[in-house]
């Protein structure tokens, strides 16, 4: 059975390059983008299983980067995954298919995965 892809959007690098290791150990293959620009360009050249997308990022924040991306690829699942709580009550964000809250404890994001895409 092929690995799922989960394309990780975050602009900070130890934390992308952290998420990423961790998806990794986990059986899933992850590609990587900083910013919202290159991750809807990459969603419409890769087959991506999941999105895993921040919010606060340059040149295109993660809400209009969310817009684009679902233009594209409706029925793709998205993971918001943020500093910031209170974006939870933006309409656009209620598309996405969960919000979480960046916290040191990883293992959430990491469940949340799993049960989008049914490894649980």
């Amino acid at each position: 059975m092929a690995k799922k892809k989960i394309l990780l959007v975050e602009d900070e690098e130890n934390e992308r390059l952290l998420y990423k290791e961790e998806l990794e150990k986990d059986g899933f293959e992850v590609i990587c983008s900083s910013n919202g620009t290159d991750a809807v360009e990459m969603v419409g050249k890769e087959k991506c299983d999941l999105v895993i997308l921040d919010l606060q990022m340059p040149q295109m924040d993660g809400i209009e980067t969310l817009g684009k991306i679902l233009t594209k690829k409706r029925d793709l699942p998205i993971i918001i995954y943020t500093a910031y709580p209170q974006y939870k009550d933006q309409f656009l964000t209620w598309a996405a298919d969960a919000y979480l809250t960046k916290t040191t404890d990883i293992s959430l994001l990491k469940n949340k995965v799993k049960k989008i895409l049914g490894e649980q």
